[in-house]
């Protein structure tokens, strides 16, 4: 009987133990799903995707957005709209408006626009098109003659109406690739598919030429490499081209595509296999040729806590150097490439960018065939080159 009793004492034992180890199995298996689909609803599919073998990325990227905090909210599929939801804090003034003539800046923002011309006499350059495959020889022969490293960063994704295979390529220009140390100055190269904010209807799915949204950043960054060969200290400079940031169609509510996949990319990249120099700031230029120039700090590139110190110091620059249309005020919040560099890369990015495009309360050319070289400006090219070069030059002495 006391062989018995023992016998079934130690039986439930083992068996008190395995209920207790079932139940911890089972809480961790539950808090582990609970994180996964709270990390899913974040950041969409993506995070959890590696890059395949045949370079293609995943079907959705979808970067963060303000949720219920008065600055911003998700449309219903997902995919911020910032314009709706915010505005700048004070509407522009006289004083937001310097008496700076091309003259008297250190800048060319004359050739920053002539550049930028060339640019448009492409045409639209929509990813995977042969306008994007001729800017990118016209670029990689332009950064080459003047002495940088230029590759292309080429991987691919679906298109968003057949979902066929769309080849890509990041554009990447390194400047004394031995430092270590380095920034990034960046902007997307795609155009939008369409100009489907037109306010005509029947020009809707005209050809979208995008000099100032896509254009005016690219035409900024050719003509500061002329700068590069001789750009001292000891941070290296790198100037990166995004493909397919806004590969989307949209036709009334209807959206198609992901916006962001080139920058999304990269900042995988730059994660998953760490290189051997590191990112200490990036600076991304967009719609930055606005002829009716105003730059206001762009409240994502203030929420980073990383990246807010480099919109101070822009902004502070700017001031110096009394480039007024820097606005030292919060403007919209912008869902840009510089999410995805903060969010998925870690590297501390701001966004320079006029969304009001000309200006707040204005028809707005952004997205529609009046997006041309005629809306931008050499001045205002010249402007935004001058802050980011004295910008970079101070960096580098650090």
């Amino acid at each position: 009987m006391a062989q018995t009793t023992s016998s079934s004492g130690a039986t439930n034992s083992a068996s008190a133990r395995t209920d207790r180890s079932s139940w911890v199995v089972g809480a961790l298996s539950v808090a582990l799903l609970a994180a996964i689909v709270l990390l899913f609803l974040k950041y969409g599919a993506n995070v959890f995707s590696s890059s395949r073998g045949d370079g293609e990325l995943p079907t959705r990227i979808s970067a963060p957005g303000s949720t219920g905090d008065g600055t911003g909210e998700y449309a219903d599929d997902g995919q911020f709209v910032s314009q709706r939801y915010t505005k700048p804090e004070r509407a522009p003034t006289a004083e937001d408006r310097s008496d700076l003539k091309l003259a008297d800046i250190p800048f060319d923002g004359a050739a920053a626009y002539a550049y930028l011309k060339q640019i448009c006499d492409i045409g639209p350059r929509r990813s995977g098109t042969p306008g994007m495959r001729k800017q990118q020889l016209l670029l990689l022969d332009h950064f080459r003659k003047l002495g940088a490293r230029v590759e292309l960063q080429r991987f691919q994704t679906r298109h968003p109406l057949d979902g066929s295979i769309v080849q890509l390529a990041n554009l990447i220009v390194t400047w004394h690739p031995d430092r270590r140390e380095r920034v990034l100055l960046c902007a997307h190269y795609d155009t939008r598919p369409y100009p489907e904010n037109d306010p005509d209807p029947t020009k809707r799915k005209n050809d979208f030429i995008g000099a100032n949204d896509g254009g005016s950043g690219v035409a900024l960054l050719m003509e500061l490499g002329k700068a590069m060969p001789k750009h001292g200290g000891r941070v290296g400079v790198d100037f990166v081209f995004f493909d397919a940031e806004e590969l989307v169609y949209e036709q009334g509510n209807d959206k198609r595509g992901d916006y962001f996949v080139g920058s999304y990319w990269f900042a995988n990249e730059y994660k998953r296999k760490p290189p051997r120099h590191r990112y200490r700031a990036g600076v991304l230029l967009d719609m930055v040729g606005d002829a009716d120039l105003q730059l206001y700090q762009d409240r994502y590139s203030l929420s980073y806590p990383a990246a807010r110190p480099i919109v101070a110091e822009v902004w502070k620059i700017a001031a110096e150097l009394k480039v007024r249309e820097f606005i030292a005020a919060k403007g919209h919040l912008v869902q840009d490439d510089h999410t995805m560099l903060n969010e998925f890369g870690g590297i501390p990015t701001i966004d320079i960018i006029d969304f009001d495009y000309p200006r707040p309360g204005a028809e707005s050319y952004w997205h529609t065939t009046k997006d041309t070289p005629e809306n931008c400006s050499p001045l205002s090219l010249a402007k935004v080159g001058w802050v980011v070069h004295e910008w970079l030059m101070r960096t580098a002495a650090q």
